[in-house]
């Protein structure tokens, strides 16, 4: 039994058992991710995966624990190697963080900076994408941290933990006349057209649901996973925009004015993913603490073992 014929086994079974899929991820052929799970299977004297023909179509009961005890054994090689890594790295190392761009633009630059600070020697990345994009990346492995309003508990395989709450504002160019309403509604906003986030992003979800309730269809005439695309063309004057509070800044954004909408569409939750099973090096907690201050080691470690949310807002 080898590392590598787990990793072709857990592969296949993550990509919902195409093996063309799998072996493409895996920089191999196809051919040889066949052999070696099928050199596994006569090792064990079972069948994992059921067949029609050379198609795989399910996965044996017995099948489902290996792949589950497969996944737990190479997540611990991983843990052995990172404990080499720890000890023997002098401080150095790689931390990949991928997060929205709302996130990454407002949320993290003095985090980032206090990082790099405090870890020189460490290769910070950031990646950038939509939260499902996020999320997929932290599962398979090819991120470290995970920082999305969305999408994140949708994930088995990801500890979630709340960060930060936050919500929208309404923006509208200096001087128009719904800046000046006393109490901002639905109603007087579903009146103009408006320019807000992709419906993946930015708690855009929790935007829709507020206009469905009141029976309100608005006129969405554009669309961004930029909030500074939206108050460029809000400041055009082509429409209101709704954007994150965390996006405006009054001497920033000259020409701009801009309206609470909490009590609108409600508080929205940044949560950080982390990979389940998975062990945390040093400066992966200092990071964590940087971002969320309520968040130190001890409370990680608690969240890890429970393997849930233990600490609210």
């Amino acid at each position: 039994m080898k590392l590598q014929q787990l990793r072709y086994l857990v592969e296949v079974a993550r990509r919902g058992l195409h093996v063309s899929e799998a072996a493409e991820a895996l920089y191999t052929s196809q051919p040889g991710v066949s052999k070696q799970i099928k050199l596994l299977e006569d090792e064990l004297g079972i069948i994992i995966f059921e067949r029609s023909g050379k198609r795989l179509t399910g996965i044996t009961e017995p099948g489902r624990e290996v792949v589950e005890i497969a996944g737990r054994m190479l997540r611990e090689a991983e843990n052995i190697k990172r404990v080499g890594e720890e000890y023997t790295g002098g401080g150095s190392g790689s931390l990949v963080v991928a997060t929205t761009h709302t996130q990454a633009r407002y949320a993290l630059p003095l985090v980032v900076k206090q990082f790099v600070d405090r870890h020189p020697s460490v290769r910070l990345s950031m990646r950038q994408g939509s939260p499902t994009q996020i999320a997929e990346w932290t599962e398979k492995g090819e991120a470290d941290i995970a920082i999305a309003t969305e999408a994140l508990d949708h994930y088995p395989q990801l500890v979630g933990l709340p960060c930060h709450q936050w919500s929208h504002c309404v923006i509208a160019p200096s001087g128009h006349s719904l800046l000046a309403e006393g109490s901002l509604t639905l109603a007087s906003l579903a009146r103009w057209p408006l320019i807000t986030y992709d419906p993946a992003f930015s708690g855009r979800s929790r935007i829709n649901q507020a206009f469905e309730r009141m029976q309100l269809t608005p006129t969405i005439m554009l669309t961004a996973i930029d909030a500074d695309v939206i108050k460029t063309y809000v400041g055009l004057g082509l429409g209101i925009g709704i954007i994150a509070s965390m996006a405006y800044d009054p001497v920033r954004d000259a020409g701009i004015g801009a309206l609470d909408a909490e009590h609108l569409f409600g508080a929205n939750t940044t949560r950080l993913g982390l990979r389940r099973g998975v062990r945390l090096r040093r400066y992966d907690y200092d990071f964590i603490e940087l971002f969320a201050p309520h968040l130190p080691r001890h409370a990680v470690d608690m969240a890890m073992a429970g393997g849930g949310e233990e600490y609210q807002l």
